[in-house]
């Protein structure tokens, strides 16, 4: 019998990093979109977001990538775990074949290696099972005449049922374990893979006599069949799906994802269907942005899937009332969920599948463009319907919409689609809003009512410091952070006193800041800017001023560098050499910009010290202690004050 024998191992550090500086960032990126030079960097259109002018920007310097329509940053690893969709050790392998790199990988441990084992012995299952599928499709008769002629009554030329790895299985009990047992092939995972069932007269082919639709993961990977009979006979079950497994989970998978990702970020929307047939002709027909729950009810796992690739669904649901009760429950989670919902209704007795064959590809796109409404008409529109200008059923109907509207996360939504129900129902929109508000009421966390606000710098005139006020540290914390990844090791000249003696050396920027931290014992509430910080420490305790591209390679920190250190305007070098203009840039005034925000920081530190201390006070009864504490204010006050003197800021009450 064949045994699955695998060795599955971890990529050694030196070879990731080998990886790392031999892969080209701009060649990487440059297969997937148009890069066009733009100073010492390039730019192009976003490849997660719908854009007429180019905001994606490729530093080679800096080996990182900042898309500035999604948010999206990072290296080239990044890169290809956001745009294919790949795992960071997939990502890596991606690149190692790219540029020949050879990954000698390490041994995990016995449990580790068993674990895999067994999960990749289940993948592997069902591609074997998969290949037998649509070899029996293909090359048999009673695949060609019974399974192939079905799908080409359906219209689907060879290319569609290629593209899906459409299948049959042949109406045999033992059709699958027989070509098992012919190629020497283990039984065990077919049966954990629940294609082989045990039945009281023996193993039996679960799927036998039915089309399969294999059902793939993200990556292309065999997860899963679907699989339809042709018997008219209503006791059997039109649709069987594959029970779950190690590597098979409904909830969180969807039909066509595979094959419609592309299509779906390009558009940025997709469609969501019910069945396999749907997502299958609706791709026949050009429309590749389809995907399917399987025939099962929408999932919040399902929903989180969707938002990786886009935040604009389009539900086309059967026309019947299942499929409109079906749409109502989607329609409330994907609101929920923070997405934007259409809908579009088919006429009576029709589907997204059976419609497609009634229409030509080009009608059929213009219907689907044409009728799709929000879901506020959608509802309305159905729950009018039903009734008949019962005063009683019309106020059910609005308090089903007021409730969908409630669960809206964003306000602004939430605003738009009052007023378009007030103008559907002719209703006063305050009192829509009234009741919006009741139910967001009674959902929403009692807010402490000691919290106080944080005042941004942005809102403060320029040189003012406002006292008695807690200040939020985080755009500080960043600041810091951000200098010392941009110019950690550029040196700047420090004044230091030296046996009474002052004299001027020049340091590094990461160790002028890291030391005027230390020296006040201070640290920094953000765990990733600790973590950075930390990581300089250790380096400057070795000799070593670490540079970004240190940073770059931390899978948990590569964003987080792209963000900080990338700017989406860049100023041009013809100022200086064209038009003699000379700016001055930050990189020109480091020693100024490092002591203001070291400074800033320290300052709205004492700052917050003195409110604790003066809180404290107010809570305290014994003198002894009142006198410890009013001493410590006055001594932070004295601290805080020679700092705005240093900054020439002007300390207000």
């Amino acid at each position: 019998m064949h045994i699955f024998k695998l060795k599955i191992n971890l990529i050694p550090q030196e070879t990731i990093a080998k990886i790392f500086d031999s892969a080209d960032i701009v060649e990487v990126i440059g297969d997937f979109i148009h890069l066009k030079k733009s100073g010492s960097n390039f730019k192009g259109l976003s490849p997660f977001a719908n854009e007429k002018t180019p905001s994606f920007m490729v530093s080679p310097g800096k080996r990182i990538f900042k898309d500035f329509s999604s948010g999206k940053g990072g290296n080239v690893v990044s890169f290809l775990m956001e745009h294919e969709h790949l795992s960071y050790p997939e990502a890596l392998k991606w690149l190692a074949n790219k540029y020949n790199i050879e990954i000698e990988e390490t041994e995990e441990t016995e449990e580790q290696i068993a674990a895999k084992h067994q999960k990749e012995g289940l993948y592997l299952a069902h591609q074997f099972a998969n290949e037998f599928f649509k070899k029996s499709l293909k090359e048999t008769n009673e695949g060609k005449s019974v399974g192939l002629s079905y799908l080409k009554k359906r219209g689907y030329n060879l290319k569609t049922i290629d593209e899906f790895e459409i299948g049959y299985s042949p109406d045999d009990y033992n059709a699958i374990e027989n070509e098992a047992k012919n190629s020497n092939y283990s039984l065990e995972p077919l049966k954990k893979s629940g294609l082989i069932k045990e039945g009281e007269k023996g193993t039996y082919d679960f799927f036998r006599g039915r089309i399969i639709f294999p059902i793939h993961n993200i990556t292309g990977r065999i997860i899963g069949f679907g699989g339809r009979t042709l018997r008219t006979d209503k006791k059997v079950a039109k649709y069987f799906n594959s029970p779950e497994s190690e590597i098979y989970n409904k909830s969180n998978v969807l039909y066509g994802l595979f094959q419609s990702k592309s299509e779906i970020i390009k558009s940025d929307s997709c469609l969501l269907v019910e069945g396999y047939t749907d997502v299958v002709s609706l791709h026949h027909n050009g429309i590749k942005n389809a995907i399917s729950t399987s025939g099962t009810s929408l999932t919040d796992g399902q929903i989180r899937l969707i938002k990786r690739f886009t935040n604009n669904v389009v539900i086309l649901y059967d026309s019947d009332q299942a499929g409109i009760n079906a749409s109502f429950r989607g329609v409330d989670m994907l609101l929920k969920a923070g997405l934007s919902i259409k809908v579009v209704l088919f006429p009576e007795g029709e589907d997204p599948d059976s419609y497609s064959h009634k229409l030509s590809s080009e009608d059929f796109k213009s219907y689907l463009i044409d009728h799709q409404i929000d879901f506020i008409s959608f509802k309305a529109n159905h729950l009018l319907e039903k009734t008949k200008n019962d005063p009683i059923n019309i106020s059910k109907t609005i308090n089903d919409i007021i409730t969908s509207i409630s669960i809206i996360p964003d306000a602004v939504s939430r605003s738009v689609y009052i007023k378009k129900t007030a103008q559907i129902f002719e209703m006063d929109e305050q009192l829509l809003i009234t009741e919006v508000q009741k139910k967001l009421r009674s959902k929403r966390e009692t807010q402490s009512p000691n919290s106080l606000p944080s005042i941004s710098p942005k809102n403060l005139p320029s040189k003012i410091f406002q006292k008695g006020v807690k200040h939020d540290l985080s755009n500080q914390e960043q600041d810091l952070i951000r200098l010392m990844l941009s110019y950690g090791a550029h040196s700047i000249k420090v004044e230091v006193l030296n046996e009474n003696e002052k004299s001027t050396v020049e340091y590094p920027l990461a160790q002028f800041i890291v030391e005027e931290i230390l020296s006040d014992k201070l640290s920094y509430k953000n765990e990733k800017y600790q973590l950075v910080f930390n990581e300089f420490l250790e380096g400057l305790e070795k000799g070593l001023v670490l540079n970004e591209q240190h940073f770059i390679q931390n899978p948990n920190l590569t964003s987080l560098v792209a963000d900080l250190t990338t700017s989406q305007n860049i100023l041009s070098e013809n100022w200086k050499n064209k038009h003699q203009i000379h700016t001055k840039i930050e990189s020109d005034r480091l020693k100024q910009a490092a002591e203001e925000s070291v400074f800033i920081f320290k300052l709205r530190v004492t700052e917050n010290l003195i409110l604790e201390k003066q809180l404290a006070l107010k809570e305290m009864e014994s003198n002894e202690s009142n006198e410890s504490i009013i001493k410590e204010i006055k001594e932070l006050t004295k601290v805080r004050n020679i700092f705005a003197k240093e900054l020439g800021i002007i300390v207000t009450q």
